[in-house]
């Protein structure tokens, strides 16, 4: 089955069957035995992300709605536009020709003369994005991202730094590992992965490496030896900022995938206790089954609801409430999150509350508390925050950067995912 066609297949599955951009990709490339597939990966996500430009650029040229073509037809016609606007070493020629072929073999050969006609005209054009005075849809088309973000971003930290987010979330997002510093030290792990094809470089945090370059580090050696995880810069700060010890007893009250937790036991020194908790089994497996790579032993593997509080749970030093979010700052990780309606974020924020306050009473005098998101909306973050401090007596913040004392990590300032940081004391 040829890239075009497997990618076809990906984004067909995406828009019908809702399905996240990573899971469809992985079924459909590992059902075609297509483990590793640039292009294909390349095309799915870009169509994703810029499916709001892409979409303008065809309206330029079809004299019906979009939402008169057939839906088939209009993910060849994005494909096409995509691979001649956004992809350098795709020819032109190869782009008109392959999208023409591509219709045809997805059994809407009706529509060959007008995916060639449209597709040549837009090669042959020079593309402007659209300057109309009206600022959020200027930057909606621009960057992809609908208008409803776009203003949200804006409200909370002015035009400039919406800019500056909304560029940020297009193109892949940098590939960061933390050092299992139970097992090997930063600059050993850059010489293993050097020989084995990949290449990488210290960050400015400790224990953390960016990559560089090279084979997909899933597939190392030193990855199967338990020697790192892949974690983004900003999780790492989020624990550097909680700042675990060894010996001590920590509740991750939201954990899975786990690396939080992992990055804790680290800091911790493989002494003390973890309790890592997560609503569904499945989820607390993958914890596990990361722990045991890993040679973590601390960590003990939860089902539960992290927003009901359990009696048999013990008195903790430190607690992480990396609560879920609507991932608004990770959307270059996750492109289809941008297209979601923002209403969700309310009920959202009700459960976020109700995680941080039970959490709250865990923690012993003198603990140390971090409520943390991947994303960028001040509802789900300083407001939860304000709310808890002025409902729960004993808590004072502590100071971590910025005028109001919390820290928010942004892509196009920081080089992390968007990310938001608070830390409380129990008095």
């Amino acid at each position: 089955m040829d890239d075009r066609f497997l990618a076809y297949k990906i984004l067909s599955k995406i828009e019908h069957d809702k399905a996240y951009s990573n899971i469809a990709l992985d079924a459909v490339l590992s059902a075609n035995n297509a483990d590793y597939a640039p292009f294909v990966s390349a095309v799915v996500y870009g169509v994703i992300e810029r499916k709001i430009t892409l979409d303008y650029i065809l309206s330029q040229y079809l004299k019906q709605p979009l939402k008169k073509l057939n839906p088939q037809v209009l993910t060849v016609l994005r494909m096409g536009i995509y691979q001649l606007k956004y992809m350098d070493k795709v020819p032109a020629r190869a782009a008109v020709n392959e999208s023409v072929i591509l219709v045809k073999k997805i059994k809407c050969a009706y529509s060959a003369s007008l995916v060639n006609s449209v597709l040549r005209k837009i090669s042959a054009d020079d593309f402007s994005f659209p300057e109309t005075g009206d600022r959020i849809y200027d930057m909606s088309v621009k960057y992809s991202c609908p208008e409803a973000l776009v203003k949200s971003y804006a409200d909370d930290y002015g035009f400039t730094d919406a800019e500056g987010i909304l560029e940020s979330s297009l193109g892949a997002a940098p590939v960061c590992l933390r050092v299992n510093t139970l097992k090997i030290s930063a600059e050993d792990l850059i010489k293993l992965l050097e020989n084995e094809g990949v290449c990488c470089d210290l960050c400015d945090i400790p224990d953390c490496l960016t990559v560089m370059g090279g084979k997909a580090v899933h597939k190392t050696q030193a990855y199967a030896q338990g020697l790192f995880h892949v974690q983004d810069k900003a999780s790492q700060i989020c624990v550097q900022k909680l700042c675990p010890k060894p010996g001590e007893t920590v509740i991750d009250m939201c954990a899975s995938p786990g690396g939080k937790s992992f990055t804790m036991a680290q800091y911790m020194n493989n002494t003390g206790k973890i309790i890592s908790v997560d609503l569904y089994e499945h989820r607390v497996n993958l914890i596990k089954s990361g722990a045991v790579r890993l040679g973590i032993s601390i960590i003990e593997g939860i089902t539960g609801d992290s927003s009901v509080f359990n009696p048999s749970f013990p008195a903790a030093d430190k607690i992480l409430c990396d609560v879920p979010c609507s991932g608004m700052g990770v959307i270059r990780r996750k492109p289809e999150i941008r297209y979601k309606n923002l209403g969700f974020i309310d009920k959202l924020c009700e459960l976020q509350y109700n995680i941080l306050k039970c959490a709250a009473g865990y923690l012993k005098p003198g603990g140390a508390l971090v409520y943390s998101t991947c994303s960028l909306c001040k509802k789900e973050n300083q407001s939860v925050c304000d709310r808890f401090l002025n409902s729960e007596s004993g808590f004072t913040k502590a100071e971590l950067s910025g005028d109001d004392g919390y820290l928010t990590l942004m892509p196009h300032k920081n080089g992390t995912d968007g990310f938001f940081i608070a830390k409380f004391i129990k008095g």
